[in-house]
């Protein structure tokens, strides 16, 4: 089955810069749109960004505008998250998704299959 697997996160203080990585197997990578989500303690899964089957259309959250950048690499089946100022608020842990579709989107419930997350803390 597809694998999703998220790797990059840690701590760093505010105004800091972190590359999140997502590894995808078990599905033809250049076929599918992908996504990247992140959920605070106590709260729901909100959008951060996402990025079509060919990485020429790319979608975020109000949130993170001007801040984060996705980015793929169809070649090593990998998407990237480059995410600069950040702030306190962007603390959570971080998911990267799959959807069985080349259309990228930006509501999570499109998304079929799902990494196990990593975790973003971001110091004052």
């Amino acid at each position: 089955q597809v694998q999703v697997q998220e790797s990059g996160g840690g701590l760093v203080q505010a105004g800091g810069s972190l590359r999140l990585s997502c590894a995808v197997s078990g599905r033809t990578f250049s076929s599918t749109a992908m996504g990247w989500f992140r959920q605070a303690p106590g709260k729901v899964r909100k959008f951060v960004a996402s990025i079509n089957w060919s990485g020429g259309t790319t979608f975020y959250g109000d949130n993170v505008k001007g801040r984060f950048t996705i980015s793929r690499d169809n070649a090593k089946n990998t998407v990237y998250l480059q995410m600069n100022s950040l702030k306190p608020d962007d603390t959570a842990v971080y998911y990267c998704a799959a959807r069985s579709g080349r259309v990228a989107t930006t509501d999570r419930a499109n998304y079929d299959y799902w990494g196990q997350g990593t975790q973003v803390t971001v110091s004052s």
